[in-house]
């Protein structure tokens, strides 16, 4: 395993270390695959093509997908954006909630702009019947589309997906769900209602940056807002209608893809549930630290990923995260690139500290950075 300095409690934003196997798969990629995937009949070309199957086939087995409606993209943000304005992007009505993050919000709201699209912007209770209660109030007769996330960056609140997903499939709705922080550690998977998965391969699936997945249920066809050289039917100077190659128009990231896939193969074999229960536990342990040094916990009695975010009385959240990173620490300090979720915390100020740890962060670790929190935070 590669050593640093500092102790990775970031990883919401990205898993750091990552698995010995992810590091080597990059590097075999670089070294053995210098044919670009489905250009051309000759090995090179061949030998990177069955690699991009491989990672493709294994990663629609991991979210219960068909293999031809798994598209790879550079990361969970494009995932969203062709997923949300494939759907919208000719107008119409669409619901999202008020947690999202800006790779949900922006192209909405740009939608909105530039595209006569409505949207309304639905409220998530605590009570999960009055959240969909709420949701399906907000469905008009124009509208096509709920777009929400699994679980927060912020806090982690785990959102009624599954609720969610049934009420659009009662409403013949589609429903894009944004499983960044899901991924990896819930068992989502695409169907019953889940019209499209997005997600990143840098987090939970332990993948390299630039690395995602638009996965679909195929039961909705999506304008493309990218056309280009896919490889399949290059005579024609419409973009292919066949999937996955009608999203995935450039060369892909033979290599990053390549360690996407050892990436799933590490969650697989260790469980999602294993390393839910391991990251579990370091986040109460966290808790029961912070708790003694009085600070402000957001979201503590909600059903959540491993996430901690938390604020310390008298500093803002970037002093905080400042004075971590000092004494060796990564946290997430800020807006989280989610302003309505820290509205609606009443942290639209203030920001939030993120605490979020991965499958190597370890007991010791966390006492640690306990250690110089008391050191640095107790009055």
């Amino acid at each position: 395993m590669v050593k640093n300095t500092m102790v990775n409690f970031d990883n919401s934003a990205g898993t750091y270390p990552k698995p010995d196997s992810v590091r080597q798969a990059v590097a075999d990629a670089v070294r053995t695959l210098g044919g670009n995937p489905g250009r051309g009949g000759h090995r090179l070309s061949l030998e990177a093509a069955e690699r991009v199957y491989k990672v493709r086939k294994s990663a629609a087995e991991f979210f219960g997908a068909e293999t031809e409606n798994t598209a790879f993209t550079p990361n969970c943000t494009y995932a969203l954006n062709m997923a949300i304005k494939g759907i919208m992007q000719f107008g119409g009505h669409i619901i999202i909630s008020v947690w999202e993050h800006n790779s949900v919000s922006r192209p909405v709201f740009a939608l909105t702009k530039r595209s006569g699209v409505k949207c309304s912007v639905a409220e998530i209770f605590p009570d999960v019947e009055r959240t969909i209660d709420g949701i399906e109030k907000l469905i008009r007769h124009d509208t096509l589309c709920v777009c929400c996330m699994a679980a927060s960056n912020v806090t982690g609140r785990i959102l009624p997906y599954n609720e969610i997903a049934e009420l659009c499939k009662r409403r013949n709705i589609v429903f894009i769900c944004d499983c960044a922080q899901a991924a990896g550690v819930l068992p989502v998977k695409v169907g019953g209602g889940i019209s499209f998965i997005c997600t990143s391969g840098q987090k939970g699936l332990y993948g390299p940056v630039g690395t995602g997945l638009l996965i679909s249920s195929g039961e909705y066809p999506l304008s493309t807002i990218i056309e280009g050289g896919t490889g399949a039917t290059s005579g024609e100077l419409a973009q292919t209608p066949y999937m996955p190659e009608k999203l995935e128009s450039g060369t892909l990231n033979t290599a990053g893809l390549s360690g996407m896939g050892a990436g799933l193969d590490f969650v697989k074999s260790k469980g999602t549930e294993t390393i839910l229960r391991h990251e579990k536990n370091l986040c109460e342990m966290f808790e029961k630290g912070l708790e003694k040094l009085g600070a402000e916990i957001y979201d503590r009695d909600m059903p959540r990923v491993p996430i901690v975010s938390f604020n310390i009385k008298g500093r803002t959240s970037e002093e905080t995260v400042a004075e971590l990173s000092e004494g060796g620490f990564a946290l997430r300090g800020g807006m989280h690139c989610a302003a309505l979720a820290h509205e609606s915390l009443g942290t639209g100020k203030r920001g939030a500290v993120r605490f979020s740890p991965s499958a190597f962060n370890t007991p010791s670790q966390v006492n640690a950075l306990l250690r110089f929190m008391e050191s640095k935070f107790s009055s």
